[in-house]
């Protein structure tokens, strides 16, 4: 996938043109790439997301903006799979947001982007303000020479699929109600970090990756499936939070022992799949405490894959 950064200079061909969030790439957001996708072919225009960074609810109140599901790395990977061609990120920063509906339009999508399709979803708006909405985009459309049209929701089980459902499963710990939403487990990448070696010693060896979701969409303890170490899905038990019974990190940790796997993977790219939920994150009186209770959680995970 080709990345673009800013718009000091338009991008080498005119596009189609997709724009959202895409926070999670659920159902909805495939279902937008995939018409995206259709659009592009039949006019001969590489198919192009538009997304923002930092998400703008980031931007205006970062106290009380959602949980990422995720970072921007994770959600371009997953964007590529879904076969977009090229993703330009548009940094939302107060000069972003001081622009008019039509001076985004003018200045983004036509200087920058050279757009000569949008698709956008059906609660689209933009512009200082929020001003900007499908009717001011398809009549400025008409004048420029680019055509517009608006994606449906996509519905599961009765409800639309959104971001913010997402989020609520995870929060719940449906796990299953989430992958239904996205269309698969949940996922959160990264790289193998060393860590303080405590799993080790305790006779659960770990994998420790350092988020960058803050704050998180879920904590706990999981039944999951790794990528990335093996041309198979690795099953194993992850805790995801902050480590009360040592002290606590200032920063979210993501710890995953692999059951029956004893290679040095250090600096290893990996994809931790959260499959199955199996108790909050809490703190223990002491490490001989901690240690039963990994032993019955890695149990319970080893249950559920039927190890």
């Amino acid at each position: 996938m080709r990345v673009f950064r800013g718009f000091s200079r338009p991008v080498p061909a005119p596009t189609a043109l997709a724009i959202g969030n895409f926070d999670g790439v659920h159902l909805g957001h495939v279902a937008l790439v995939n018409r995206l996708n259709e659009v592009a072919q039949a006019a001969g225009l590489p198919p192009t997301i538009l997304t923002f960074e930092p998400h703008p609810r980031e931007f205006f109140n970062p106290a009380s903006a959602p949980a990422r599901l995720t970072i921007l790395r994770e959600k371009l990977e997953l964007l590529s799979r879904a076969g977009v061609a090229q993703t330009a990120i548009c940094r939302f920063n107060r000069a972003l947001a001081s622009l008019s509906a039509d001076e985004f339009i003018d200045r983004v999508l036509i200087e920058g982007l050279r757009v000569r399709h949008v698709i956008v979803g059906d609660d689209f708006r933009f512009g200082k303000g929020r001003t900007g909405d499908f009717a001011l985009l398809e009549a400025r459309g008409r004048q420029a020479g680019f055509s517009v049209e608006a994606m449906g929701s996509v519905v599961v089980g009765g409800e639309r699929v959104s971001s913010s459902g997402v989020r609520k499963a995870l929060a719940e710990g449906d796990m299953a109600h989430a992958a239904r939403l996205l269309g698969r487990p949940y996922i959160i990448d990264g790289q193998v970090l060393h860590g303080q070696k405590l799993g080790r010693q305790i006779g659960f060896a770990t994998a420790n990756l350092r988020i960058k979701h803050n704050p998180l969409p879920m904590t706990g303890v999981f039944a999951v499936q790794v990528a990335g170490l093996d041309d198979k899905l690795l099953p194993g038990v992850a805790n995801l939070g902050v480590r009360p019974t040592v002290g606590g990190t200032p920063r979210p940790l993501l710890e995953v022992h692999l059951f029956d796997f004893s290679r040095d993977i250090y600096g290893a790219h990996i994809s931790v799949h959260f499959v199955e939920k199996l108790r909050d994150e809490q703190r223990f009186p002491n490490l001989d405490a901690l240690k039963a209770q990994i032993a019955a959680d890695a149990a319970a995970a080893r249950a559920f894959f039927k190890l």
